[in-house]
């Protein structure tokens, strides 16, 4: 892994629990020094001594998503705005924004986790952002973190009319782009528009080296799937737009959390206790975010921590993230997830060529749909249904769909011209399209 260049801590700075915890303690008192300088954590503190520990500062409440947003746009503010670097606002806030922003010395801070990939990222890499540049916090910070070690930066972005998925193969195949950045299911779809350009994933592009994804579930089945397509590794992180990456992956496929650079507890919302380890809800208090300090802030997602020693050396706490793979609808007298279902989607032979699926749970009854090729349709079937109802106890109608159905063939091929809007059009020309950019 490449040592960052700051003066922050880096992994292999400390030995063992207690030398982290010396750290995270000697950089709390000035992460909580920040935060007295916001309106919202002047009004918490009220003018009471200011935490100096770990135990200290377990004594405040929570900071809730919902102080964030009865906060927008300025109320978590401790700099001044003209030293803001950047301004951002989380997703699936329901048009309640969750505001966070940064200063230009929070941002090495955000780089240099983001880029803890234990593949390493150099100036011989090019790497594709393939994830939103919009508000969200996700394509910046990887955009950041490649820049940061020299990387040759394509700023591919997921939303934009400019980045059609044949347009993305193009450029990993004529780039030889050797790291990408994606939501997982972003990996299958590029490897069916590759198929469909006349490509083989996993021959012709040899300057691939790995796929960072996140920002969804992903099973270990599909991770697998993915990672044969291509014929690289896929390394995940864990982080959120308030917080930045809060854990990555280490060689030997664990998810660390960056405990040198946050203070992480377990809150557990049934009883209120708080631990160091175990499962509940992830809590953490960033210690080097000045613009807009967090203490305690509760992303609200279930996880499972653990201090115990893993082989990589790093000696950080790992984690697992639980809180999506345990939402489900009842189906009959069973309970059925989405993590569940993936892991039997995907845990059908390669030769089926499955990648694309999606299935509708009904009170009686799961309708399972996936596309298939039409020689491998019946059997996929019978062995799909048969693993749903041995899984999961559930009656299940399972429907082989021809590809393209679910994943149209033209979402994959499609290279729409992108224009510049305009206002003077010809007699024969649609000035309906005044002013419109498609």
């Amino acid at each position: 892994m490449n040592q960052p260049p700051s003066r922050l801590p880096h992994i292999g700075q400390w030995n063992g629990p207690e030398e982290l915890r010396t750290l995270q303690e000697k950089q709390l008192q000035q992460t909580v020094t920040w935060a007295a300088r916001s309106p919202f954590y002047r009004g918490r503190l009220d003018g009471a001594p200011l935490p100096a520990t770990a135990a200290d500062l377990a004594a405040l409440p929570l900071t809730t998503k919902q102080d964030l947003r009865d906060n927008y746009p300025f109320g978590m503010l401790a700099v001044p705005k003209g030293r803001l670097a950047t301004y951002h606002e989380s997703s699936g806030t329901a048009g309640h924004p969750t505001p966070s922003y940064y200063t230009a010395e929070d941002w090495v801070d955000l780089a240099e986790r983001f880029a803890r990939k234990w593949i390493g990222i150099s100036a011989e890499d090019v790497f594709l952002v393939r994830t939103p540049y919009a508000l969200l916090l996700t394509g910046h910070l990887a955009h950041a973190a490649g820049r940061l070690h020299g990387a040759t930066v394509v700023p591919g972005d997921n939303r934009s009319l400019a980045m059609p998925y044949a347009r993305v193969v193009r450029v990993m195949h004529d780039l030889e782009v050797s790291l990408t950045w994606s939501v997982p299911t972003e990996c299958l779809i590029w490897a069916a528009a590759a198929k469909a350009a006349g490509h083989r994933p996993d021959k012709d592009f040899p300057g691939l080296r790995a796929l960072f994804v996140g920002g969804e579930p992903l099973t270990a089945a599909r991770r697998r799937r993915i990672s044969r397509l291509w014929g690289v590794p896929v390394i995940e992180e864990y982080g959120s737009t308030e917080t930045g990456s809060l854990a990555g992956e280490c060689p030997h496929g664990r998810m660390h959390l960056w405990a040198d650079r946050a203070l992480f507890e377990v809150y557990d919302p049934r009883t209120g206790d708080v631990r160091a380890d175990g499962e509940g809800q992830l809590v953490v208090t960033p210690l080097y975010r000045e613009a807009m300090p967090l203490l305690r802030y509760n992303l609200e997602d279930n996880v499972s921590v653990s201090y115990d020693d893993c082989d990589c050396g790093w000696n950080l706490p790992t984690v697992q993230v639980l809180g999506r793979a345990a939402f489900g609808h009842r189906v009959g007298a069973a309970t059925v997830t989405q993590h569940r279902l993936e892991e039997l989607v995907f845990s059908l032979p390669d030769a089926y060529d499955v990648m694309f699926w999606r299935a509708r749970a009904e009170p009686e009854r799961l309708r399972l749909e996936f596309e298939v090729e039409g020689q491998h349709r019946v059997a996929a079937e019978a062995e799909l249904a048969a693993s749903v109802r041995a899984g999961l106890g559930v009656d299940c109608e399972v429907t082989g769909l021809a590809p393209g159905t679910l994943i149209p063939h033209g979402a994959l091929t499609a290279m729409p011209d992108v224009v510049k809007p305009r206002s003077l059009f010809g007699p024969d020309e649609d000035w309906g399209k005044a002013l419109l950019y498609y």
